[in-house]
């Protein structure tokens, strides 16, 4: 097995992209943030203290996405051509999913997973108050298309 990120010597490097021709590229990743009931029902009556949750967590998403290469140090900086971040409520809390595009040399696995990690801290920071216990959960990827590996999806 080769491992492209490191060099002859085992140092971590980034992997030159030059070569590689722009590409239509997407990948959806998934992700839930426990909550007990009481922040369930604020979420879905609109009570919670500290605003919009659903939309805080959307914009995080969102923005987080664009700067993933700033948080994983061998990401690359790609051009970010469209993220939906959706977050549904559910019984057991909040479950988000986070689809990135792009045209570009790499792919964008790392951005949407960086962007349902974000909109689900965001969803912790705005219910922390009312539920310490609140929980990040079950983060992966699951589907991406494009580029030389081609489809992939998690199967059930």
């Amino acid at each position: 097995m080769t491992f492209t990120h490191l060099d002859d010597a085992g140092h971590a490097r980034m992997v030159d992209v030059t070569h590689k021709r722009p590409t239509v590229r997407e990948a959806t990743a998934t992700g839930s943030v426990r909550c007990a009931p009481q922040v369930v029902e604020a979420l879905r009556s609109g009570d919670v203290p500290k605003g919009d949750v659903l939309a805080v967590a959307r914009i995080a998403g969102i923005s987080a996405a664009k700067r993933t290469a700033e948080l994983l140090p061998l990401a690359h900086v790609i051009g970010v051509h469209g993220v939906t971040v959706d977050l549904e409520v559910a019984d057991d809390g909040v479950h988000v999913t986070a689809t990135v595009r792009t045209a570009d040399r790499t792919g964008v696995e790392m951005e949407a997973l960086t962007a349902v990690a974000v909109a689900a801290l965001a969803v912790v920071d705005m219910v922390k108050g009312m539920d310490k216990g609140t929980s990040i959960a079950d983060v992966r990827l699951v589907a991406k298309s494009g580029g030389r590996s081609g489809d992939w999806r998690r199967e059930a």
